[in-house]
């Protein structure tokens, strides 16, 4: 019952404390009426813009699906695996599946016990950095793209699949020093029921009209549902995290508007303004403000990317970086105990935090020294 009290008290003083001094800066009323406005605000602007990015991505995934072309690019993603990821070809299907959707659909896929057969322990437990680090991929890219960039986003796409390179074989090596009978064993056997192929699932469907249909609807119902769930994110960490960015309004005073702040972000930033300047080559401290939130929310960091470019706090530099950075975190922070424990090991959930930090600061390194050289 004490450490229940406890817990009580440290949370109150932490968010009471969080609070008092935002408020002691912008005044009670303005802070409250601007975390209102500036959560409405990305609601209507931001979160339905995303969710229409979604329906649109999960339709034309879903008949990517039902059509073969998943199958043809795991064809030839397919020499690419073992020799970068340490991983079975099939693989391949996973960066592909997590690319057109979320880094959770790699779960989906290992949870199916033909496709698990084909992994040792090592590498099946490592499928959860493999597949965040291309979770939301398309969405990321696209966002960009309507942003009035094209050439950065594929710079960012590269900087990712580097990212995570590292944080695949990192965490094989973490997983492998851990329990080092793990590189023969088998992720799980097959009955011979169980080893049946799977057919497409309107393949009884002989009108092509029809399963076109059918997978466009079913693709965008999934995308709808992947946009709701990133609303609470976007609203929640966006709207702190775009207070603690931004500053007043235009006159040095508070009037309760949306997207005010105590800038507390970039002044932290500006202290270290040299390093992020050498290793990702950010030009304004704003800027750091991008893979803090997509350590929690991918979509929560996308929509701080508008405001950033309406206020000219980034360059063509910075959206390789954003895009690299924000496909290979993808939110891991929040999603990486989840798909770990579902898988089975939990207990690893440490090591794989570590490696995906380190392979995401790499993707973004090698966005930066892409665009060095060829910008």
């Amino acid at each position: 019952m004490k450490s229940r009290y406890l817990s009580a008290l440290v949370c109150l003083t932490i968010v009471g404390g969080m609070f008092t001094l935002i408020g002691l800066r912008m005044g009670a009323a303005p802070m409250l009426n601007t975390i209102m406005h500036t959560a409405f605000d990305l609601l209507l602007n931001t979160c339905f813009y995303l969710m229409a990015i979604c329906v649109i991505t999960g339709a034309l995934g879903k008949l990517f699906v039902e059509f073969g072309v998943v199958d043809l690019l795991e064809t030839l993603l397919r020499p690419l695996m073992r020799p970068l990821f340490r991983l079975p070809g099939m693989a391949s299907l996973g960066a592909v599946m997590t690319f057109l959707s979320d880094n959770p659909a790699i779960i989906a896929l290992a949870k199916d016990r033909r496709f698990a057969s084909h992994f040792r322990k090592y590498q099946y437990i490592s499928l959860t950095n493999f597949g965040t680090a291309f979770g939301m991929g398309l969405i990321v890219i696209i966002f960009m793209i309507s942003q009035g960039y094209f050439i950065e986003p594929l710079i960012g796409l590269f900087g990712a699949f580097c990212g995570c390179i590292v944080s695949t074989r990192m965490m094989q090596r973490f997983v492998l020093r851990a329990y080092p009978q793990y590189a023969e064993q088998p992720a799980i056997d097959l009955t011979p029921e169980e080893a049946l192929s799977i057919q497409p699932e309107h393949e009884e469907e002989k009108s092509v009209f029809l399963r076109t249909l059918n997978s466009l609807l079913d693709g965008g119902k999934t995308g709808v549902d992947v946009g709701l769930t990133i609303i609470p994110g976007v609203l929640i960490i966006s709207t702190l995290v775009m207070i603690l960015t931004f500053g007043p309004s235009a006159d040095g005073t508070y009037t309760g508007a949306a997207y005010e702040g105590v800038e507390a972000l970039p002044a932290l930033a500006n202290e270290v303004s040299g390093l992020f300047r050498f290793l990702f080559g950010f030009t304004d401290p704003h800027q750091i403000a991008f893979p803090i939130t997509a350590l929690g929310a991918v979509g929560a960091a996308l929509s701080l990317v508008p405001n950033f470019v309406r206020q000219g706090w980034v360059d063509g530099n910075a959206i390789a970086v954003f895009t690299a950075i924000g496909m290979c975190w993808s939110g891991f922070l929040s999603t990486h105990t989840a798909m770990l424990d579902s898988l089975g090991y939990r207990e690893l959930t440490s090591k794989a935090i570590i490696s995906h930090t380190i392979g995401g600061l790499c993707a973004a390194l090698v966005a930066h020294l892409i665009c060095m050289v060829a910008l």
